[in-house]
């Protein structure tokens, strides 16, 4: 597979249980300096709120992902709301869940239950979007086989994301989702003096 599942924008959902009231904060992040950034802001901001529990997912092999309970009894709060990450099959994501005490106590069963549900309304306001999994190679080639070079771009269609000259060398940078590397690969090795450059 060289495609995986992502939210497109920040999205909201909320949700309330025995007058507990659980605000959920969805956002697509690609770093754990990401992660800590939202988190501290959401922390500042809804700085009255008894709870800022969170999970996240990161990278497109779904290996990075952390839990956490912010006090909440342990695997109450962010272990649940990795699961609904999981079970929408989504990384590059954090969803952060705001929970404001209504004097009733929940129980674990309760607890689990609001802070999964919280999670999936701020999941089903969010646009999940599908994205390739791409791969980066820097070329070098003589002008004239320019034309040549432009023919494969038409045909397997590669993202031209730098372009430039150097000496008596064209330089193009080309970003292709990894399932059509391969095919790129071997039509620009029959390109004579052509250089690449994996990034």
């Amino acid at each position: 597979m060289d495609t995986y599942l992502t939210i497109l924008n920040p999205s909201q959902g909320t949700y309330t249980q025995l007058r507990s009231k659980f605000l959920a904060f969805a956002y697509p992040v690609e770093t754990e300096e990401e992660v800590k950034q939202y988190v501290a802001a959401i922390q500042k901001k809804y700085y009255d709120a008894r709870h800022a529990c969170y999970a996240y997912m990161l990278g497109a092999d779904r290996r990075r992902f952390r839990a956490n309970d912010d006090g909440e009894p342990s695997g109450t709060a962010g272990k649940p709301i990795l699961g609904q990450i999981n079970s929408n099959k989504l990384t590059n994501i954090l969803i952060i869940v705001i929970r404001y005490f209504g004097g009733v106590k929940l129980g674990t069963s309760r607890l689990i239950q609001a802070y999964r549900q919280a999670a999936a309304e701020a999941i089903s306001a969010a646009d999940i979007i599908e994205k390739t999994i791409d791969q980066t190679i820097t070329i070098t080639f003589p002008f004239p086989s320019m034309n040549a070079v432009m023919k494969i771009v038409k045909d397997l269609e590669p993202q031209i994301v730098g372009q430039g000259y150097a000496f008596d060398k064209s330089i193009m940078t080309l970003t292709v989702r990894i399932s059509q590397m391969p095919v790129l690969m071997t039509r620009l090795h029959n390109i004579p003096q052509l250089t690449i450059i994996e990034n």
